[in-house]
């Protein structure tokens, strides 16, 4: 279980709170840990319906697997679809964090060289295997972690030069003049970002030893992952109040940050733990997406000779990792805030549907249950998806325009696929009855 959960947090990148603050902190009016609580609340309910659909269907697909089992086929490419918006994108996203970061600290180096670098290195590792992935990402976020717990030293020791310690432990940053639901609900929309990592969790089911612990393994990496974000965020609102001394919000605030707290040393340090950060999210979330694009090749919803491969020697989907390597190489066309509401538009897409799968799975099975199983199983994926829409509302103009474009491309692969896939089976059929002799298992499988 622990090896999973080190894996979603690795996915759901530590350190990333200091990233995403400067936007944070400008949408929500300063206010980001209110934000992150906010987005922790409606991420537990999420997680706890990606728990029950686990148990209902052990395969790898997470979102597209249950929307496709409680929900139908159309549906269920559709959400597959959309979703990889978020799980296609985030290895981008990933690799251009590290390119930013590695800039900062050897700014002579093209930024080219290091886009390609840690774009085949992640992949390298991707392709040995599923092991050799959680065993390095571990490390990388036992790293974060310890960064995160320095940074929070540093700051208590940075108040504490301004201030009576009484002062530091203030409600400043949950609660102040400023605060409006309108601006946390859109600091929360960008702070979805942060958490993508408990739901792909669930793409390692059928690599699981006991199936059973991916459900706390999604549970605890969303608990975990929040509690981290809230706790280093609160520090982080109480040094940095407003945004007026970031150089540029839209980017990583990251150097900034850490430069202000410890100096130049500390933020070489920092950066490298940020780079762990991103190293160790781009192996975890490429991992995941290469799963998720197998199942779909397995469903042949996707061309399977491509998406269904698996490598005779590591065992792995080869082809689906080096296309998502390919893609990760856009990340020079990309900025962080246009990439980061993009992967939100995929991933609250996911979100919804794991919600309205596990209500609609229960609803058709018609079992006899308790009141506090009802609770559960009712109450818990409305109250889930209720405050996902909210989150929904909040989505900016530009990423729900790509989302719209990414569906309707979707839309009309699908019906192709489907044209396609139809009048194959027409001709093997008609094909089989004249010739019954040329059946066997594997043509009736195929």
């Amino acid at each position: 279980m622990w090896p999973m959960v080190m894996l979603g947090l690795g996915y759901l990148t530590p350190s990333v709170v200091f990233d995403t603050f400067g936007m944070a902190s400008r949408d929500s009016q300063g206010h980001v840990p209110t934000a992150y609580a906010l987005t922790l609340f409606a991420m537990i309910f999420t997680a706890i319906s990606y728990g029950r659909m686990v148990r209902v269907d052990s395969s790898a697909g997470s979102s597209y697997s249950y929307a496709l089992k409680t929900l139908g086929t159309h549906v269920g490419f559709m959400v597959g679809w959309l979703s990889l918006l978020d799980y296609l994108l985030l290895p981008m996203i990933n690799v251009l964090l590290a390119k930013q970061y590695l800039s900062v600290i050897f700014p002579s180096v093209p930024a080219w060289i290091w886009i390609i670098g840690v774009t085949g290195l992640i992949t390298i590792i991707n392709i040995r295997g599923i092991e050799s992935t959680a065993s390095i990402n571990s490390y990388f976020v036992y790293f974060q972690i310890a960064i995160v717990l320095v940074f929070i030293v540093l700051c208590i020791w940075h108040l504490s030069q301004d201030a009576p310690a009484a002062n530091i432990f203030s409600l400043e940053p949950f609660y102040n003049s400023n605060f409006a639901f309108a601006s946390i609900v859109s600091g929360a929309t960008v702070l979805c970002f942060s958490f993508l990592g408990f739901d792909a969790v669930s793409n390692y089911v059928e690599e699981a030893k006991n199936p059973h612990d991916v459900v706390w393994a999604i549970i605890l990496t969303a608990v975990i992952g929040g509690g981290i974000f809230i706790v280093a965020s609160y520090f982080t609102q109480l040094v940095f109040p407003d945004i007026t001394s970031f150089k540029d919000v839209e980017n990583s605030t990251a150097p900034d940050i850490s430069f202000y707290i410890g100096g130049k040393i500390f933020q070489i340090v920092f950066l490298f733990a940020s780079i762990a950060g991103v190293f160790a999210s781009g192996l975890a979330s490429h991992a995941s997406v290469s799963r998720l694009l197998y199942v779909m090749g397995r469903d042949t919803a996707l061309p399977p000779r491509i998406f269904a491969y698996i490598s005779p020697r590591f065992f792995t989907p080869v082809y689906n990792i080096l296309i998502v390597a390919i893609v990760c190489l856009s990340s020079f066309f990309f900025s962080l805030e246009n990439g980061i509401y993009s992967i939100s538009f995929g991933s609250l897409i996911a979100f919804s549907f794991v919600n309205i799968s596990s209500l609609v799975y229960y609803i058709r099975s018609r079992e006899k249950i308790s009141v506090k199983q009802f609770m559960m199983h009712v109450f818990v994926p409305i109250i889930g998806f209720s405050v996902i829409v909210v989150l929904w509302l909040h989505i900016k103009g530009p990423a729900f325009f790509l989302g719209i474009v990414w569906g309707i491309i979707g839309i009309v692969y699908w019906f192709i696929i489907r044209h396609y896939l139809a009048k194959k089976t027409k001709i093997y059929t008609k094909t089989l009855r004249a010739n019954p002799s040329i059946a066997s298992d594997n043509n009736i499988k195929l």
